[in-house]
């Protein structure tokens, strides 16, 4: 009798260690995930304290770094340099030729030489020729000016690129950052949880041994073990990825984080209205279009321009010296051999290509046509990307208070029910029930909050207003 009863008790006492096991785990879960802005402490102060990159840092590196901001600010330098082009292209049409070569010798004048006309004679010399020769406008009715115009539209164009290759670099980023801090949290909380369990076990094993546990109770811990690491090996890969990640982006190669919780973003949000009009001052692609509307009209006055002719100031001077054959002084006579001659005089140049020119003007105001479309088409999707960001915050925003709420409600409900088991109005089986609630209602909190910062990442992205990002502190 003496033997059953002590089984009994055993069996009964299992329960309560299984309960004991996962309570434990619990509150150091329920310690290591809550709020830090509530506690003077870190999540952290149990870990080694080491060195690490900061969010607004490893975003400073991958501006300097990354690819595709360096592949858009090359082609802001193609454009600058084609806007160099532009300004000076229009004076310098001016050519210089020139060449050496032998002659024979030649003397007389245009009533008697004693030489023939035979070039090839047993007495040569050198003789040397060059020209410089071009074209100053003075006026082409716009073509000039309406060519610089679209030039430097083409320079805004591309610095709006910059941004735009700026704040998709950002979102990738923070994606990878934020993912990073939740990995980690996961696998503190996850650490913690097994430390709770294995001891859990372990006496629920010495029970089973001395034949005064419940083998079933013993199952039950392993089958939630087994579960404990199938999601610390998802934790072990996201942390690789998210460093890799990272570490491509920044170009540093042992790049590390800052050993901090993940937290919510520190921006309160505010009305959809002051986001559509963040949009429509800072977002690059509202740039970008504007740009390109100024730059196809110019184009479309560039090509009306070409019905035009160019006017300008010709200008030519040219020497031409062989020591070897006799200067003819007199005007009227052509010297080939030695002359200096200079001139200017108004030009003009007129490519009479009418229709050609016409369906141009044609194509450059469909150009413009199109770039208006698309204005509207950029200002119906931005704003609707803003819509659709801004509903995404708010849907996180609640989600994490909800889960906050829900987590704080099951904390209480665990308090109750452990309060009962103590003095022996609740049975022990019923703890597990509170306790799974509390832990699922904790880890949905943690992810909701990654969730909510890539939410408000993308409402900075949506608006191009960066500063109310989530900067990771």
């Amino acid at each position: 009798m003496a033997v059953l009863r002590s089984r009994a008790m055993g069996r009964r006492s299992a329960p309560r260690i299984f309960a004991a096991a996962l309570l434990a785990a619990l509150a150091a879960l329920g310690t290591a995930t809550l709020d830090p802005s509530a506690h003077g402490l870190s999540v952290r102060e149990a870990r080694a304290a080491g060195g690490g990159y900061s969010l607004p840092r490893i975003l400073e590196l991958a501006d300097g770094n990354h690819p595709n901001i360096a592949m858009a600010r090359s082609r802001v330098t193609q454009a600058r340099a084609q806007l160099d082009e532009a300004h000076w292209a229009p004076f310098s049409q001016f050519k210089l030729t020139g060449g050496v070569t032998v002659v024979p010798t030649l003397s007389g004048n245009n009533v008697y030489s004693p030489n023939t006309d035979i070039s090839l004679t047993s007495s040569l010399g050198v003789g040397w020729r060059t020209s410089l020769e071009g074209v100053l406008p003075l006026w082409t009715f716009g073509k000039i000016s309406n060519l610089w115009e679209a030039a430097g539209a083409n320079v805004k164009v591309n610095e709006a690129g910059v941004e735009r290759e700026r704040d998709a670099v950002r979102v990738d980023v923070r994606k990878a950052f934020f993912g990073l801090q939740l990995a980690r949290d996961s696998k503190l909380l996850l650490k913690d949880v097994r430390s709770a369990i294995e001891k859990g076990q372990a006496a629920l094993q010495k029970q089973i041994d001395n034949d005064e546990g419940d083998p079933i109770d013993l199952l039950k811990l392993q089958t939630y073990g087994s579960e404990l690491d199938i999601r610390e090996a998802e934790a072990s890969r996201y942390v690789t990825v998210a460093l890799a990640g990272l570490r491509f982006y920044t170009g540093v190669p042992d790049l590390d984080i800052l050993d901090e919780p993940i937290r919510p973003p520190k921006h309160q949000i505010g009305h959809i209205t002051r986001y559509l009009q963040a949009a429509g001052l800072y977002r690059p692609e509202m740039a970008m279009v504007k740009a390109g509307i100024t730059a196809r009209q110019a184009q479309v006055q560039l090509a009306r321009a070409g019905l035009f002719p160019d006017i300008g100031l010709g200008l030519q001077v040219g020497l031409t010296a062989a020591p070897q054959i006799a200067d003819q002084i007199n005007p009227y006579v052509v010297d080939p051999g030695n002359y200096f001659h200079y001139g200017a005089a108004v030009v003009f140049q007129w490519k009479l290509d009418l229709l050609p020119q016409t369906a141009k003007i044609r194509f450059a105001e469909s150009q413009l046509d199109e770039i208006r479309a698309q204005q509207r088409f950029a200002l119906g999707g931005v704003a609707a990307e803003v819509e659709q960001a801004y509903a995404e915050v708010i849907d996180w925003k609640k989600r994490v208070d909800i889960y906050a709420k829900a987590v704080q409600t099951a904390k209480r409900w665990l308090v109750m029910v452990q309060s009962g088991i103590d003095v022996g109005t609740i049975a022990d089986k019923e703890l597990l029930d509170p306790a799974k609630a509390y832990a699922l209602n904790r880890f949905n909190q943690l992810n909701a909050i990654m969730e909510l910062d890539m939410a408000m990442s993308r409402l900075a992205k949506a608006t191009g207003w960066d500063s109310i990002a989530p900067d990771g502190s």
